[in-house]
């Protein structure tokens, strides 16, 4: 007995009986050399499956449009329900028209290419019937794994984009074996046709704050070749992943930009401050340049951060709930960070009109652009953040007020 096995035998005593169907939805595209030896993995799985309260399991094989004898290959065995495409529709497209099909109230799928251990399935499925809404073996947990280097920097890539993203730690976000409840299945749509299904599907999981849990398993290099293009569908990756995340939370990533600017900005102006006050009044070319970035950077960041707010606004109404999301994991005011935006607006307007007064004053009185041109340019700049500031405090206040409105009108109509 291997040891994953006495793992689920272990587990198995302590579970109460809850009779359930496990649907196995193995896509496959030109597959003639694996097919036949997953498909027997899976099926041999179904004693240590019935073991932990799987009264039932269904195997359907998708072919996706293949033209070599995948699809012959699986006609010989009775038990297993095929479907076919008749043109090649892609991975994620496979699964879903599986999942269209599948009687189970627990969903499945892992790749027909032998890479995925079936046997490991009786312990994902102990996880979704603890109440894990989706369960993903994670390759990079295993102890062992012969997933090949560059797939190896590619999902450190995607775990590190998913879990910055989402603000949730995620270890294998591009998995292809999984187990999950159907009835969760709609929060987890619409997904995509092609190999970014996966990532997709743990981007959106946990932004929708399903209960996702991760569970090791070891991985196998691959039967035939493999199908995946590195530079293609890893910018598909990474174009759908955060695609995905700007759908949900869009200050995290527009926030986040935005702070890593004025970051940047500031600490422009904070050189330019320091030279000032050094007695340096005159820049040569590198010192203009540097002054027009740090002025672009400021503002382009305050845009981003106070855009990204206003979207997380425009999210909650399509979503039809209220704003869940944020930049970090817990508020960094009692109130969000927009709320404050009229009184930063307003404080900005006031500075701003002050630096400018007051250097027009000394202007009168003698001083020379040279000593003055900072402080009318630090002047302008707070005036005109403060202005942008005031604008987007309103435009979110009139977006919360519509997200909101729905359950206003419940409430004057005694509905609530």
């Amino acid at each position: 007995m291997t040891t994953h096995e006495a793992t689920v035998e272990h587990i198995a005593g302590s579970l109460s009986r809850q009779p359930s169907v496990l649907s196995v939805v193995i896509p496959a595209y030109n597959e003639e050399a694996g097919i036949g030896a997953i498909v027997n993995r899976v099926l041999n799985a179904r004693a240590a499956l019935a073991e932990v309260g799987i009264d039932d399991l269904e195997l359907i094989v998708v072919d996706d449009g293949s033209s070599d004898r995948t699809a012959q290959i699986v006609e010989e065995y009775p038990q297993v329900r095929l479907i076919r495409h008749p043109v090649n529709k892609g991975y994620g497209a496979a699964l879903k028209t599986g999942f269209g099909a599948a009687r189970g109230d627990l969903l499945a799928f892992l790749d027909a290419d032998g890479t995925y251990p079936a046997e490991y399935l009786p312990q994902l499925c102990v996880c979704a019937l603890e109440g894990a809404d989706l369960v993903v073996g994670s390759r990079r947990s295993g102890s062992n794994s012969e997933m090949p280097l560059v797939r190896r920097v590619g999902n450190l890539i995607w775990s590190t984009l998913v879990s910055l993203l989402s603000n949730h730690r995620v270890i294998d976000p591009a998995s292809g074996m999984r187990v999950f409840r159907r009835a969760v299945f709609e929060c987890l749509c619409p997904l995509p046709d092609g190999l970014n299904f996966t990532p997709v599907m743990s981007t959106r999981a946990v932004h929708e704050g399903l209960r996702m849990v991760e569970v090791p398993i070891s991985y196998q290099e691959r039967t035939g070749a493999s199908k995946l293009s590195v530079v293609r569908d890893g910018t598909r990756f990474l174009h759908t992943i955060i695609w995905t995340s700007l759908a949900y939370n869009p200050v995290r990533l527009l926030g986040g930009m935005g702070m890593i600017l004025c970051a940047f900005g500031g600490s422009i102006g904070a050189a330019l401050i320091a030279m000032r006050l050094r007695g340096i009044t005159t820049l040569g070319p590198w010192g203009i340049a540097s002054t027009f970035l740090a002025v672009v950077l400021v503002f382009a960041g305050v845009d981003l951060l106070a855009l990204g707010s206003a979207f997380n606004y425009l999210v909650s109404l399509f979503h039809k709930k209220p704003v869940g999301q944020g930049f970090f994991r817990s508020p960094l005011f009692h109130t969000a960070l927009d709320r404050h935006f009229w009184w930063l607006g307003a404080i900005g307007v006031v500075a701003g009109l002050a630096l400018n007064i007051s250097s027009l004053a000394l202007a009168l009185g003698g001083w020379s652009l040279e000593r003055l041109w900072l402080y009318l340019l630090a002047g302008t700049m707070l005036l005109l953040l403060g202005v942008q500031l005031a604008v987007f405090w309103l435009i979110m206040r009139v977006l919360e007020e519509l997200s909101h409105r729905d359950v206003l009108v419940q409430a004057d109509m005694g509905l609530s």
